[in-house]
């Protein structure tokens, strides 16, 4: 099969000619087949330039044809311009062209006018089909600027959902995000639409699809566990009020970082009511936390290790279970194939590690968020609103920080992290999983501390009272998993005010 593209401006006569002789070899020889190119007058000299470049051809006037050689892989093969089409259509199929000047003319014109409108009519499409907002707050924020290049690279929304990302922040911040703005188009990402920056608290959230809550940076000093906890409560009354206001119906509003997540989340769901069912806490920076320290022990990759359950307080006390974790592709005596999998406690022969080393490793890590920085941040946020929108892995199970119903017999009314899978746009809680009961004593301790953060962040309680056993000596092998953290820990997380670009 013979395939010719035809190019050209879209006002020159010769192309007009050119393409009517095209469109009757097309008709009339069943394996004569074309393509059409026209460019505006403006723009068809560098339009030109780069094809040429592109094919190392040498061409300049229009129109330029080529033949595609479709049975040698599709490299083109130029023919030439007008003359040499002409003189290709006489010699091996006996045709040519008796069009007059004047009626050459008059059709270049035509094409012109038709070219026009069809751009325009391209446009008009473009501005019908809305963009996903996306708002970032906190966007001066380390975690944003390793976000955006993850949210622009298509993975996340799809590759066919055309983005819009509002950075909003204080106005302290306007410079920096007026850079990140510009590093941000420089990316030439082909489902972002246009970001721009926000500095207007009434303008927050305008017809927002998606917001991503960041940690809050602070200038002000804060000498208390109480006062950390009070003083997240101004803010998400503020979000809380302008993502009602502004926000558009169906928003999803997904909270990460490394402080007081549950408690923002929790926050926002009592100020935000309309959309309370559409906003989660970020869990997946702690289990990818844990699965790094197993796979060290294991000398194994990461991402071989699935099925890590994050309950409690993801930026405080927590319970890391491994009682349904899985290692694939681990070298061993045993193989299998991809999807063959252990039981990660059947590998791990030293259990006191379990208890002692793993679980002080990440307290240490969770209690002063060391190591859960910007790229940590960025990439748990980014999966999990990919896993909302197009699901999880089929099989694995997600931790998730969301509003507890009574599952797991966990009270009503707090935000906790409990394993979940995304199906559908939404999050199912995994409630009938097998053998995963927690010890009253554990959740208790859990449940405990959430409850009193958000009754000391309301005001309802004086001061913040840590768990206490009552039975001290008495500490069942099971809650030394428990990452526990204290007042001082919460203190020395909160972000100081900043707005330097990210060191690379």
């Amino acid at each position: 099969m013979a395939k010719f593209v035809i190019a050209g401006r879209a006002d020159c006569p010769y192309y007009a000619k050119t393409e009517l002789l095209a469109d009757y070899l097309q008709k009339n020889l069943p394996d004569f087949r074309i393509h059409k190119i026209t460019q505006r007058p403006e723009v068809w000299e560098d339009w030109l330039k780069d094809v040429c470049e592109k094919n190392e051809w040498s061409h300049k006037n229009s129109p330029i044809i080529w033949r595609e050689l479709l049975d040698r892989g599709g490299k083109g093969l130029l023919l030439g311009g007008y003359n040499e089409f002409l003189e290709h259509a006489q010699l091996y199929y006996d045709v040519t062209s008796s069009m007059t000047t004047e009626l050459m003319m008059v059709i270049a014109q035509e094409n012109l006018g038709a070219h026009i409108e069809k751009e325009q009519e391209e446009e008009a499409l473009k501005t019908c089909i809305n963009p996903l907002q996306v708002w970032i707050t906190s966007a001066s924020a380390p975690a944003c600027y390793n976000l955006i290049p993850i949210l622009t690279s298509g993975e996340v929304f799809g590759m066919h959902t055309e983005i819009s990302i509002t950075l909003f922040d204080n106005k302290q911040a306007e410079e920096y995000l007026k850079s990140l703005v510009v590093e941000t188009q420089d990316l030439a990402s082909p489902v972002l639409r246009s970001v721009s920056i926000c500095t207007k608290v009434e303008e927050a959230f305008c017809q927002a699809h998606v917001i991503v809550v960041l940690d809050e940076s602070t200038d002000k000093e804060v000498f208390t566990l109480e006062d950390c906890l009070r003083s997240r409560v101004p803010l998400c009354r503020l979000y809380g009020y302008l993502i009602e206001k502004n926000a558009h119906e169906s928003v999803r509003v997904i909270v990460g970082g490394k402080t007081f997540v549950n408690l923002k989340t929790v926050l926002l769901m009592r100020y935000a009511p309309r959309v309370a069912h559409n906003i989660i806490a970020v869990a997946l920076g702690v289990e990818g936390e844990a699965k790094a320290i197993l796979a060290r022990k294991l000398k194994t990759a990461p991402s071989y290790i699935k099925d890590v359950i994050i309950w409690g307080n993801i930026s405080g006390n927590n319970y890391v279970d491994l009682r349904k974790t899985r290692v694939y592709r681990y070298e061993s005596a045993i193989w299998g194939p991809l999807h063959y999998s252990r039981p990660l406690l059947n590998l791990i022969f030293d259990s006191e590690w379990v208890k002692r080393e793993f679980v002080a490793t990440l307290k240490n890590l969770t209690a002063t968020g060391r190591q859960f920085g910007g790229i940590l941040a960025a990439h748990s946020i980014a999966t999990t609103l990919k896993y909302w929108y197009h699901g999880s892995p089929p099989g694995e199970i997600v931790s998730l920080g969301i509003l507890s119903e009574g599952q797991f017999g966990i009270p009503k009314g707090i935000v906790f992290s409990m394993p979940v899978k995304f199906e559908n746009g939404t999050w199912m809680v995994l409630t009938d999983l097998k053998d995963i009961e927690i010890s009253e004593q554990i959740m208790t301790r859990m449940t405990s501390d959430l409850i009193q953060e958000k009754l000391v962040a309301l005001g309802d309680k004086i001061h913040f009272q840590p768990y206490q056993s009552e039975h001290k000596d008495l500490v069942p092998d099971e809650e030394k998993n428990l990452v526990m953290s204290d007042a001082a820990d919460f203190l020395n997380r909160i972000p100081q005010t900043t707005f330097e670009k990210p060191q690379s």
